[in-house]
Order: C-alpha cells, then sequence, then structure tokens
C-alpha cells in the first residue's frame, strides 16, 4: 500500500498512563494481547499474535503531577506529516506535539482539532497492516465533539473522510458514519457529557463480549456502558482500566451467530432448542395426568343378560323324548355310584358278628 492510499487510516493506538505495568497486566487478562519490549527506551508494545497493535509507556514526571489522566491516542497516516500538521494548522487546529522522528520507525506528530479532541498524524517507514480486523486488532473508531458538523468539514479536507449513513440517537442527535475509501471506520456523535472534553474512542474487537466483561470487573476495572447491541446487531461494551484509561469492546454479529455450543459440564438445560426447552417447562408446570387403571372384566349387565335371554327365548326347543334321554343319563348315574362310599343300614350293622374278646394273659409268679 503506498503513502498516497495510507492518507486517513487508522494505523496505530497508544495508551499513556501513570502505572504502565499495572496497566500491561489488566489488559493482557482481557484481551488477547502479550507484551514485547520495544527497541525506544521506556516504550511497550502490544501484541496480537505476531502482529503490533498498540503502545505503552508512562506519563512524565511533569504530567502526572498536572492531574491529566490516563489516556488513549489514535495515529492517523498521512503521506507527509509536515505538510498534514500545516494543514490542520489553517482549519483551526492546534499543534500539541511537533513532528518527529522515530528512527526505523516513521514520523509523527500530535494535535488536536477545533473542538480539541487530540489526535496524532503518522507516516510509518515500514509496510502498514493490511487493514483487515481480526479479534484483538481495533475495529472502529468513535467521536464525541460539541460540534460535530464542523468537526465532520475539518477531517474530511485533512483526511479525505465521506460521509456515511446517519442513524438517529433520539435525545442523543444523530450518529454519523464515517467512511474512508468506500469502507466504515467510525462515527461522529454529540458529546453527552459536558464535563468531558471533546475525544477519540477506539474499539478493540473480541471473541466473546460477556466474558472480556467479567475479566474487567474481576481484574479491577469498569464497566461504564453495556454490553448493549447497536444498529446492525454489533454487541460493544465502554470500560475502563484500574488507572482510569477509556476504551471500548466490540463483538460482531458474526461472531456470536458462530459461536460454538455451551461446553459438556454445563447445564443441560442451556443448550435445548428455546422450543424444546419451552415445551418441557410447560409439561412441568401442567398437572400430571394419572394413568388409566386396568378395570376388571365387568359381569354382563342386566340389560345384557335380558337380551341373551330373549334371543334364545326366540328360539325353538329340540323335541327330545322323554325315554330317549332317561337311558343316557342312566350310565352317569351308575358310573357316579360306583365311586360313592357304600352305606349300610343300622339293621345290618347291628347283624355283623362281634369280635371275641381277647382273654387276658395269665399273670407270671415269681418263684422264691
Amino acid at each position: 500500500m503506498s503513502q498516497a492510499d495510507l492518507r486517513g487510516k487508522f494505523v496505530w493506538h497508544e495508551l499513556m498512563t501513570p502505572d504502565a505495568q499495572a496497566a500491561a497486566d489488566f489488559y493482557a487478562r482481557v484481551l488477547p494481547w502479550t507484551t514485547e519490549v520495544s527497541t525506544v527506551p521506556g516504550y511497550t508494545l502490544w501484541m496480537s499474535g505476531m502482529a503490533g497493535v498498540a503502545g505503552l509507556m508512562g506519563q512524565p514526571q511533569a504530567v502526572r503531577e498536572s492531574g491529566t489522566p490516563p489516556s488513549w491516542l489514535v495515529y492517523v497516516a498521512a503521506p507527509d506529516v509536515d505538510a498534514t500538521v500545516e494543514a490542520a494548522q489553517r482549519l483551526g487546529g492546534k499543534v500539541l506535539k511537533s513532528p518527529t522522528d522515530i528512527p526505523g520507525i516513521g514520523r509523527f506528530a500530535v494535535l488536536s482539532d477545533p473542538q480539541g479532541a487530540a489526535f496524532a498524524v503518522f507516516t510509518p517507514a515500514m509496510a502498514a497492516p493490511d487493514g483487515t480486523k481480526p479479534v484483538g486488532r481495533f475495529s472502529w473508531h468513535e467521536l464525541a465533539t460539541v460540534d460535530p458538523q464542523s468537526a465532520l468539514a475539518f477531517y474530511a479536507q485533512l483526511f479525505g473522510w465521506t460521509r456515511g449513513p446517519a442513524h438517529d440517537m433520539g435525545a442523543g442527535g444523530l450518529y454519523q458514519i464515517i467512511e474512508h475509501a468506500g469502507a466504515q471506520i467510525g462515527g461522529v456523535h454529540v458529546l453527552q457529557d459536558p464535563s468531558k472534553p471533546p475525544h477519540w474512542l477506539s474499539y478493540v474487537r473480541v471473541e466473546r463480549l460477556d466474558e472480556a466483561v467479567a475479566a474487567v470487573q474481576a481484574h479491577g476495572g469498569r464497566v461504564l456502558r453495556g454490553p448493549l447491541v447497536v444498529p446492525g446487531g454489533d454487541r460493544v461494551a465502554h470500560i475502563m482500566d484500574p488507572q482510569g484509561g477509556t476504551i471500548a469492546l466490540h463483538e460482531p454479529p458474526a461472531a456470536a451467530a458462530a459461536r460454538p455450543p455451551a461446553a459438556p459440564g454445563k447445564s443441560k438445560r442451556a443448550a435445548r432448542p428455546p422450543a424444546r426447552q419451552a415445551a418441557k417447562s410447560a409439561a412441568k408446570r401442567a398437572p400430571a395426568k394419572k394413568k388409566p387403571v386396568a378395570k376388571p372384566a365387568a359381569k354382563h349387565s342386566p340389560k345384557r343378560t335380558a337380551k341373551r335371554v330373549a334371543k334364545h327365548a326366540a328360539k325353538p326347543a329340540p323335541r327330545r323324548a322323554a325315554a330317549k334321554s332317561a337311558p343316557k343319563r342312566a350310565p352317569a348315574r351308575k358310573a357316579a355310584a360306583k365311586h360313592r362310599p357304600v352305606r349300610k343300614s343300622r339293621a345290618a350293622a347291628r347283624a355283623r358278628p362281634k369280635k371275641s374278646a381277647r382273654r387276658p394273659a395269665p399273670r407270671r409268679t415269681r418263684r422264691r
């Protein structure tokens, strides 16, 4: 990418804070960043994978004593830093730090726009990033200012930015999208808190916004706003680090849609589809149905019995001779009689000879 094509692109971010070591530890726990020692003394690099994304340095003693709060500074690429500084001054901007060379890195200057928001212009000595915005990279930039229309006119002449669509925020006014080379890069809106000066707010892309917010709270940071859903389906949250630096976290809609299912060990109830879960909950709330008890076979009802009797009565009974039926029953009676015990009359029992009584055995006498 040529220097002319770099014009107006956000290429670097920098945090100046009173406790650089504490800030390095905090952001490494919230974002997928690691630190690396820079060739510039007192300057630390934040890395996302193999790419540098931001810088960190401690506030000078004089700045610290003045009570200046920690702040993030955005760097916008310019093909010629000196010419850009002159153009900014003609448009009403101010120079906070004159153009300075960083050996082997590039040339930069720090400015403020006519409303007072600080930013830096930078001409890199090496090739700039390719512009992709994976997790851990800065994905959006937002200007809060007292006069959005004047600010937009200033940056449009300085960097060639154009206006994109605008969103009505009700009492907050319009949120104006800014574009660079046909791509949306940020927005401008009215500053809502009059106690704060106009400023730029940078957004870092995260994979899971809720987890990042929980890490902020767990390590001494504060959540200033959100998480909330903005037009387009993106989810964002504004946070403050323990030293007072403010930044924003950004989860695109595609990241939320591609989120994997709940890991094993978590509640199975959360992993169920919403429709299935609702049906199951409704079934639990409904009174339990009693199982039908099998009824014993009922006897014929009187009505049914009467029908059967009438049916059989209507049929003519077969004619059978009484003489013919008698012999047929006789053998059955004889057969039954064989198995009956013989009963004798009392007279026959008396005529039966009695058994003779036994004579008692003679007693044996002992011989003396």
